[in-house]
């Protein structure tokens, strides 16, 4: 009975599978999460059994949008790091290369078709989006309709299978093993990490600082009376602003040269350290001086600067003329919808959203010189999102052959560049294009998770047959698909290219595109400097990765 109302109203077995899969890819056990797509794939699996379908014609575009998406989210942080985060960008090359020849070596010794192939480097890299490119590209291969659903079924089975173990490889390569075999306390390597680039202090996620570290004091002038206001902020590196003069309780205009007298009350703003340092020099802190707020203003700015591209915060306020910089201050720094540290030694890149703190009018210039205000809008503007995804169709249709190899890009490739392209258009001129985060971030959760259901629900009569075939094998596989780029991108990020361990191991974690790896290991350093390296491998595979969908179908279709 319930598999006729399943077969008679598909739409019951989409949301099911959602809304229990979400359920199971909730659940933790240690730093261990499946995630909702994943348990949304294990229950259309099941659902599948009774033979309900969703119509091919809502799979395609639920995965267009997510794909678009995808790629306008990652479009100006993919081109800002492309060539001048090279460094970085090298261990999402090692991934691709490495991955790629295992791939072929799976395929030669196991005799894997094309569609076990794609799905084992969908679940070994944990990246969902490569089932949907394979999937394309297995559709052009010519096959009959019967194959095309074989080959497409399989695709999902071995991402399903092979998901798992390389889900739980990454998590532990990267937050025990690797730490052991760089010999390195990773707690105490993060920390070191942490004040060589300015902090001080270490905070993991989803803590905060109990002393804040921009603060307001107001002191009454003794030691520094006779020095200018520019004087002042020079010696302490710009780090403190005097925002406020009282004198013979009248309020002076604030001006660089104006010169302190004793007795002034005055009101500084600024980095904690810094208060901390020169509060000697001021004299004596005085309490409820009637002073107003001297913080008025938070306003997050997109860095579009190309002279800003590489800098770090440090040296971004050292290179900014005194009037331009005076005031303002990066209280956060957001990438790719990721919280980096805002510490002096943080690199900047194009793309990061800035949130600029200080008065009014120092705020909105800092805007102006940086980059555009990231105006706080919940309209999406369906004219380039349905531009942005029309272009993508046409991208889709190119192809051609290499080697004697077929490569079509499909749907997928197609809005996947498409959406760089148009993410990457919108970061240099902000007033049109406009996509919330939060509605990006609903295409893709959505948009992936539909797909990820119909797939699983079509998959699943022949889920139990590929588990038969290749048994151990398969899991054995996404393993090795794991360790091996892991362990060459740890020898030569760590001989080679001389990164620090946190970085390293969270930039091994994003050219996994793995967030439950970067989240254990946050939990394991205790504050987020894995993040810095994560932002920038996670941001190249996540659209390159995708892209080799089409290349392992073709390969294995040829070799195999």
């Amino acid at each position: 009975m319930i598999g006729e109302l399943l077969r008679s109203q598909p739409e019951i077995a989409l949301f099911a599978s959602l809304a229990i899969g979400y359920f199971i890819g909730s659940f933790r056990v240690g730093p261990i999460q499946l995630g909702g797509v994943c348990g949304t794939l294990i229950v259309a699996l099941l659902l599948g059994q009774t033979g309900a379908r969703l119509a091919p014609d809502l799979k395609n575009i639920a995965f267009a949008l997510f794909i678009f998406a995808l790629g306008f989210t990652g479009g100006p942080q993919f081109f800002a790091n492309i060539g001048r985060g090279w460094r970085y960008g090298l261990l999402s090359v090692v991934e691709i290369v490495s991955v790629l020849v295992l791939i072929m070596i799976a395929v030669l010794v196991m005799r894997l078709d094309a569609g076990t192939a794609a799905g084992l480097l969908a679940g070994a890299a944990t990246e969902s989006a490569v089932i949907g490119t394979a999937s394309e590209a297995i559709a052009k291969l010519g096959f009959s309709d019967a194959e095309t659903l074989r080959l497409q079924a399989n695709i999902v089975t071995a991402y399903s299978v092979s998901y798992l173990f390389g889900l739980i490889t990454i998590v532990l390569f990267t937050s025990q093993f690797a730490p052991l075999l760089l010999r390195v306390n990773l707690r105490e390597e993060a920390e070191r990490v942490w004040h060589k680039l300015g902090g001080d202090g270490a905070f993991g996620e989803g803590q905060r600082a109990a002393a804040p570290a921009l603060v307001g004091r107001a002191f009454r002038v003794d030691a520094a009376a006779g020095g200018t206001i520019q004087a002042f902020e020079q010696k302490h590196g710009f780090n403190l602003t005097i925002e406020q003069v009282r004198r013979n309780g009248a309020d002076v205009p604030v001006e660089p040269q104006l010169a302190l007298a004793a007795g002034d009350l005055i009101l500084v703003g600024g980095r904690r350290e810094a208060m901390v340092a020169a509060a000697a020099s001021l004299g004596e802190e005085v309490v409820d001086a009637g002073f107003g707020q001297i913080i008025a203003q938070k306003l997050d700015v997109v860095l579009t600067r190309g002279d800003a591209h590489g800098l770090t915060v440090a040296q971004l306020r050292e290179r900014a003329k005194p009037e331009d910089g005076r005031g303002i201050y990066i209280a956060a720094v957001t990438r790719l919808e990721t919280t980096v540290p805002a510490l002096p030694g943080t690199e900047l890149n194009r793309g990061d959203v800035l949130t600029l703190v200080g008065a009014k009018a120092d705020v909105e210039r800092g805007a102006r010189n940086l980059g555009y205000v990231l105006t706080a809008t919940q309209k999406t503007d369906f004219v380039y999102l349905g531009l942005g995804v029309l272009v993508g169709m046409a991208i889709g249709h190119l192809g051609g052959r290499i080697g004697g190899v077929s490569i079509a890009l499909g749907t997928g490739g197609g809005c996947l560049l498409s959406g760089l392209l148009f993410g990457w258009i919108r970061s240099r001129h902000p007033l049109v294009g406009s996509l919330p985060s939060a509605a990006a971030q609903i295409l893709k959760d959505f948009g992936l998770a539909t797909f990820i259901a119909a797939v699983g629900l079509s998959a699943g009569p022949d889920a139990i047959k590929l588990v038969r075939e290749y048994g151990l094998a398969l899991p054995v596989a996404g393993i090795l698909m794991v360790l091996v780029p892991g362990l060459l991108s740890l020898w030569i990020g760590r001989a080679f290219l001389k990164l620090e361990a946190p970085m390293l191991l969270g930039a091994i974690a994003g050219q996994q595109c793995s967030t439950p790896a970067i989240s254990a290991l946050v939990g394991v350093t205790g504050n987020s400097t894995p993040v810095i390296g994560y932002t920038i491998t996670y941001a190249l595979s996540n659209i390159l990765l995708p892209l080799m969908g089409p290349v392992v179908v073709g390969l294995a279709g040829k070799f195999g």
